[in-house]
């Protein structure tokens, strides 16, 4: 009887949380990297150089890493509903204010701000996850929500590119009505947030009165159970003072450089050899669509044996060699290969990686540990896209950047090993 009520319980929570949560995260990515299809012509017209156009595209993260913690510890006092919709509807006006930059300067401004707003959607959702989600279903549910990033590469990449072909209207360029057009969405579904996401398990109207009892009694022995352990911070500044997550942070810095710049130059990269803006938009889709799959696989095989250590080590190294393969190859075949490597090694280490902190963070100290786990890391997605721009400047091309970024993934691998795997077992999922 048991596990018939924990079947339907994780189906509902299934169909009902993934879907929008996927959605939500398909157009903030969206939202984040297509100033790589912008720049095919929006660098031109604002005269920025490939440094200009990492370190704005890269300042986004500085913005973000400054609001991020208090960002998540509101949301943890507010809830999910209200605070997830105030992120949405903001940063999607600051997404769309991006269609009238002028120059280097507010272009680097809109960035920042777009930072700001954004601040807190991430590690919010992987709070709101863990707050729903039992222990031995959390990396297959966190894979696929990550996927959205993927996805949003394999489907909004044509998009993109379909749009940058388009003629000036109403006195505005292709790379403004990119902006305007992907920005709509993320107000649209801020509002729609309000009346569809449930704040916690106790909230939820469409669980049945048992499936609720079940849920709540099973999250609450794993909390008591975490708790318990040695070495467990359930407080703000314990979370933040505790060593493994500023460890996890330098690990996901690897995984975050790699990501934007896969979502930042991979456009420009595809495009050097002479491709439309279509035909690149096409091509920049083939490594995401592989991504998804290997992405979803890899979490639930995590998921079933209980191992989350080398379920990281081993995407870093295959994203770190694509990397290298990629700065190495002078074919478009051997570019397009080198990135389904890069793009599979990247979304598969995700899932492992974000199941490791609710193994020992709870409450106050979850928000604020991933909060700052993101934060920190995804400064990796400023160091990534600059040093590739400026690299680029000095040297003529892409390789230098590339190798550097494929460096601070064989980072993040050797930190994962460093950590060692027996202090994140999980009880392997039942079968």
């Amino acid at each position: 009887m048991t596990n018939d009520l924990q079947g339907r319980v994780v189906r509902k929570l299934t169909w009902r949380i993934l879907p929008f949560v996927m959605l939500l995260y398909f157009v903030s990515f969206l939202d984040r990297v297509n100033v790589g299809f912008a720049a095919i012509t929006m660098n031109k017209d604002l005269g920025l150089t490939p440094t200009m156009f990492g370190l704005g595209g890269g300042i986004f993260f500085l913005g973000y890493f400054l609001c991020e913690v208090p960002s998540n510890l509101i949301l943890n006092k507010v809830g999910a509903r209200i605070w997830i919709a105030r992120v949405m509807v903001t940063w999607g006006l600051v997404s769309a204010a991006s269609a009238f930059v002028v120059g280097p300067n507010s272009f680097y401004l809109l960035r920042f701000l777009l930072g700001v707003a954004e601040a807190g959607f991430f590690p919010g959702i992987i709070l709101y996850l863990s707050q729903w989600f039992p222990t031995r279903q959390r990396a297959v549910a966190a894979a696929a929500f990550m996927a959205a990033a993927p996805l949003s590469t394999a489907i909004g990449s044509p998009i993109s590119g379909a749009i940058m072909q388009m003629p000036a209207l109403a006195g505005l360029r292709d790379w403004q009505w990119l902006f305007i057009i992907e920005a709509i969405p993320a107000v649209i579904l801020g509002l729609i947030v309000l009346r569809v996401l449930t704040d916690s398990p106790d909230k939820a109207k469409w669980l049945a009165a048992d499936e609720k009892a079940w849920l709540i009694a099973t999250l609450r022995e794993e909390s008591m159970g975490r708790e318990s352990q040695a070495g467990h911070a359930s407080g703000a500044l314990s979370a933040l003072r505790d060593s493994r997550v500023w460890v996890m942070s330098l690990i996901y810095f690897g995984t975050s450089a790699g990501l934007y710049t896969l979502g930042l130059w991979a456009p420009l990269i595809i495009r050097q050899f002479g491709f439309s803006a279509l035909g690149t938009g096409a091509l920049n889709a083939i490594p995401s669509v592989v991504a998804v799959l290997a992405m979803v696989l890899w979490a639930r095989h995590s998921d079933r044996s209980g191992e989350r250590t080398w379920h990281v080590v081993i995407p870093c190294v295959v994203a770190g060699v694509g990397l290298a393969w990629a700065g190495s190859t002078e074919t478009a075949l051997g570019v397009v290969l080198a990135l389904v490597l890069v793009n599979v090694g990247i979304s598969a280490a995700k899932a492992p990686l974000w199941a490791m902190p609710s193994t020992f963070l709870s409450g106050a100290g979850a928000a604020a540990g991933i909060a700052m786990i993101n934060s920190i890391g995804n400064l990796g997605g400023f160091v990534g896209p600059f040093a590739i721009g400026w690299l680029k400047s000095v040297t003529g091309g892409y390789a230098a950047g590339l190798y550097v970024v494929a460096g601070s993934l064989a980072v993040s691998a050797l930190l994962t090993l460093m950590i060692g795997r027996r202090r994140y077992q999980v009880a392997p999922a039942a079968h």
